[in-house]
């Protein structure tokens, strides 16, 4: 899809996306941010791949990226309500500042979106060794795959991590 195809593409569908995110959200404001956040990603694919998008059914496709991020918008949301809950628990000796507790979202919602890219079982296996506290050999068990895939998995997680803490 060249630029002047995404272009008439918005202008016929972008009130059709907002009134449909609106349906979802229950805000015009939040509609309309994901509305363009959906062209903004339909352009991003299309200048990674340097192809045209050939959009057959141009409507559902932008509602399965809108779903997208809807999904993702909920979840950032509940993740965000979650740090506000433990901040609002913490003793007044250990309150954060309103800098660090920006910088500590920041943080969650970067190492959320991590982890969102990781693949299902990648992500499976790095949960249950750090926040479960399994080694290779109990992961290999639980979910019934070889040590060897766990350490796969492993050395996956910890090069996306180790990417991720050069981007901070």
């Amino acid at each position: 899809m060249s630029d002047d195809r995404l272009g008439l593409l918005y202008a016929e569908h972008n009130g059709w996306l907002k009134s449909w995110l609106y349906r979802r959200l229950g805000c015009t404001a939040q509609a309309a941010d994901l509305a363009q956040d959906t062209f903004v990603r339909l352009l991003q694919a299309q200048r990674k791949t340097g192809e045209s998008l050939s959009l057959q059914r141009p409507r559902a496709y932008l509602a399965t990226v809108g779903r997208r991020l809807v999904y993702d918008h909920f979840r950032r949301q509940s993740l965000e309500q979650a740090y506000l809950d433990m901040l609002a628990l913490m003793p007044e000796a250990f309150a954060l500042s309103p800098e660090e507790q920006w910088q500590m979202r920041e943080t969650l919602l970067a190492l959320d979106e991590l982890l969102d890219g990781f693949k299902p079982m990648v992500r499976t296996v790095f949960l249950l060794a750090q926040l479960e506290g399994l080694n290779y050999a109990q992961i290999s068990r639980q979910l019934d795959i070889s040590e060897r895939t766990v350490k796969r998995h492993m050395a996956c997680a910890f090069e996306a991590c180790i990417l991720f803490e050069g981007a901070l």
